[in-house]
């Protein structure tokens, strides 16, 4: 059927077609939408015909078949890194590059990609092909090859290129990424013996430099002793400085360390080394907490007019972060404003003006837990979506002065989406074949932290040896003790009804849900009264969205004991790489799991919940996805593989869902556990062993 330009058939570009299988290997087809215009033909000059846009012009479509690789085994993957139609499936390289980390080393996949040296060739081997799969990742993923101190892996790809392409671009590049990592070892181990000497003088709270010479550390320790204090300098250079070395640490964030089975791991024994940039970054969050709640509760024997002021300081340095678009320090002072300590001082509110009051409830509302952080997502959208039309619109040489810089994002967003859909999506499918389906989702969200990065590039801010040297001077309080001054500053008697008042809504996590339901079609389940999940304070939080005061919240619990949390009971775990602390709460988050509905299925139908586990390890709580066909055995064993316990045996443990009010109901051995749980508690459950079980129970009857 035909219809002209003016009455277009509004059809998708793309429309899911089903799956093919070809050698061992799963394809998702689809069906590509194409216009091509046809032009009537009109008489030329001297009679001839030519073809010119005309009234009956018509437009005509053209559907071309799509493939990518959906699944398939590890040698398949790497031929296909070679053999490849790039322009079908142009994402599959980049995909692969970014995310192989989370299911084979890098010296495997070196050793299917590499031919050995001639002669002669193994047949069908393309050398071009090799060699840019080699370029594209010695250029966007150069620490893959960082192993030293030899640094093998990275001898390899410089032996092939030197007999493959001598002379190309990518031999250069690899040589000189070799020398760059000798370098870079030299110079540590130089620096390390310097630091020596200075062994423990700069304590626990130091905050990097940025760009400091090297002998600006003598001049910070001088300034810390001499210099003013933190909010004696003025918002715009607090702000500045925040946003300066937020900006540093993300850029350099390597986003394979994002990843959810990489993330997920950081507590596991002898992981301390793992995802290292991402723990800068989540150190530098807990310490902007940290100044906010020492500078606020620091002094005991202030009075609540001038606590109040430095209330409205930090709301207005909160104000410039989110001017510079830093919304890293924006939500690390917020969470610091709502955590129990300070939110409680409701007389030190009850003195804040109305403007920095109503200022407090915007920014708040910008990460707000309502409809799956909406607010937050959105202005990150808008803020691409600004830039690329300015990019469009914008001449050569002037695009830094026309763009505004950033902006610098909370990058705990997107830990929790990785780390969600590796939970809810296997890592291989029937078959022993790897789900390279899950990679390609995983790298969606990892190509936007990499765009990011590259926009950090465009700020231009200087560092001040004074405002850093103060930020690292700032007293650091514990949890304990910011709850034990809060309380000196403000008795558990004390009411004002002025206190900024923050209503919970705890609401369903809909990111992957949704992220799955636009590609199938599907809505994601749930319903509002669900509670929302959490890998750590830095992936997700509860909701805060404040509103306007009014009576007194809770009340303060008996002397000595931390408050506890607004809404559903559950247990609390304390993480210190955690710097989300909405408020009012205590500086630990309460555990919980959302319904995340799989392709196809209802929400009703399947779970993340969260299994801890009682041994000396120190391993935190891990996440699995529970379904309705899902039995106490097979729900035990998993739990036991994530928590990495070696020769797990799922008979020799014991099932328990945490409930509120300290009490625990146990899940019989052969119970399907989705039934069998308490659908009104926090999805949160503990394993025991069951010697451990028997002996709790004697002493309990004696």
């Amino acid at each position: 059927m035909e219809r002209t330009a003016g009455k277009e058939l509004a059809l998708a570009p793309l429309q899911d077609w089903g799956e093919e299988t070809e050698d061992g290997a799963v394809y998702s087809v689809s069906l590509r939408r194409q216009r091509s215009q046809r032009l009537s033909l009109g008489a030329g000059p001297g009679g001839t015909q030519t073809s010119s846009p005309a009234a009956d012009t018509f437009l005509h479509y053209r559907t071309s078949k799509v493939r990518a690789l959906r699944a398939a085994r590890l040698e398949r993957l790497v031929r296909e890194l070679v053999s490849g139609d790039r322009e079908q499936d142009p994402g599959f390289v980049p995909a692969f590059l970014a995310t192989h980390r989370a299911f084979v080393p890098t010296a495997r996949v070196l050793g299917l990609l590499l031919p050995p040296p001639p002669p002669p060739l193994p047949s069908g081997v393309e050398l071009k092909a090799v060699v840019s799969v080699l370029g594209s990742w010695l250029r966007d993923h150069p620490q893959d090859f960082q192993d030293p101190p030899a640094h093998s892996d990275l001898g390899s790809v410089c032996t092939f290129l030197s007999w493959a392409a001598p002379s190309g671009a990518e031999a250069q590049e690899a040589e000189k990424l070799l020398g760059d990592f000798l370098e870079e070892a030299e110079q540590e181990q130089e620096e390390e013996e310097q630091s020596q000497p200075w062994g423990g003088s700069l304590g626990a709270a130091q905050i990097p430099c940025p760009d400091s010479p090297a002998g600006c550390l003598e001049e910070e320790e001088r300034l810390v002793r001499e210099g003013p204090e933190l909010l004696d300098f003025s918002v715009d250079e607090v702000a500045e400085q925040l946003t300066l070395m937020d900006v540093e640490l993300f850029s350099r964030v390597r986003p394979c360390e994002c990843l959810g089975s990489v993330w997920s791991q950081r507590d596991r024994p002898g992981a301390t080394g793992t995802a290292p940039t991402v723990r800068a970054t989540v150190t530098q969050f807990n310490r902007v907490i940290g100044c906010v709640l020492g500078s606020v509760l620091g002094e005991p024997g202030l009075a609540a007019p001038q606590r109040a002021q430095r209330l409205e300081k930090w709301i207005r340095i909160a104000q410039r972060c989110r001017e510079l678009r830093n919304f890293s320090s924006l939500r690390a002072i917020l969470s610091a404003l709502q955590s129990n300590p300070i939110y409680r001082l409701k007389r030190s509110w009850g003195a804040v003006s109305r403007e920095p009051l109503s200022t407090f409830r915007k920014l708040s509302q910008i990460f707000s837990d309502e409809n799956n952080h909406l607010s937050s997502r959105e202005i990150l959208s808008q803020d691409e979506a600004t830039k690329a039309s300015q990019e469009e619109d914008t001449p050569p040489g002037s695009l830094l002065s026309k763009l505004p810089p950033g902006p610098v994002p909370y990058l705990g967003t997107f830990l929790t989406d990785l780390v969600m859909l590796d939970t809810a999506l296997p890592d291989i499918l029937e078959g022993d074949l790897i789900n390279f389906e899950k990679r390609r989702k995983e790298w969606e969200i990892l190509a936007r932290i990499q765009q990011l990065q590259r926009r950090c590039q465009s700020y231009c801010l200087s560092p001040r040896l004074p405002v850093l040297a103060a930020l690292r001077a700032q007293c650091q309080l514990s949890e304990e003790q910011s709850y034990r001054i809060s309380r000196v500053i403000e008795p558990p008697a004390a009411s004002c009804p002025s206190s900024p008042r923050v209503r919970r809504r705890i609401s369903l996590t809909k990111r992957l849900s949704a992220k799955l339901s636009r590609e199938r079609g599907s809505s994601p389940g749930g319903s509002p009264g669900d509670p929302s999940f959490s890998t750590s304070r830095l992936c997700i939080s509860p909701s805060v969205s404040p509103r306007p005061p009014s009576s007194p919240i809770t009340r303060d619990p008996p002397a000595g004991s931390p408050p506890a949390s607004p809404g559903p009971q559950g247990p609390s775990i304390k993480l210190p790489l955690s710097p989300d602390l909405p408020g009012p709460r205590p500086l630990a988050l309460p555990l919980s799991g959302p319904r995340i509905p799989l392709p196809g299925q209802q929400g009703s139908e399947a779970r993340v919940i969260r299994i801890s586990i009682n041994n000396d390890h120190g391993n935190l709580y891990r996440s699995i996805l529970l379904t309705s066909q899902d039995k106490a055995p097979s729900v035990v064993q998993r739990a036991l593989e994530k928590h990495n316990v070696a020769q797990p045996w799922a008979r020799d443990y014991q099932l328990f869902q945490v409930l509120p009010g300290d009490r625990e109901l146990l899940i019989p051995d052969n119970a399907n556990v989705f039934y069998a749980m308490s659908p009104a508690a926090p999805g949160d459950f503990v394993l025991r062993r069951k010697e451990m079980v028997r002996h709790t129970t004697s002493i309990s009857s004696a």
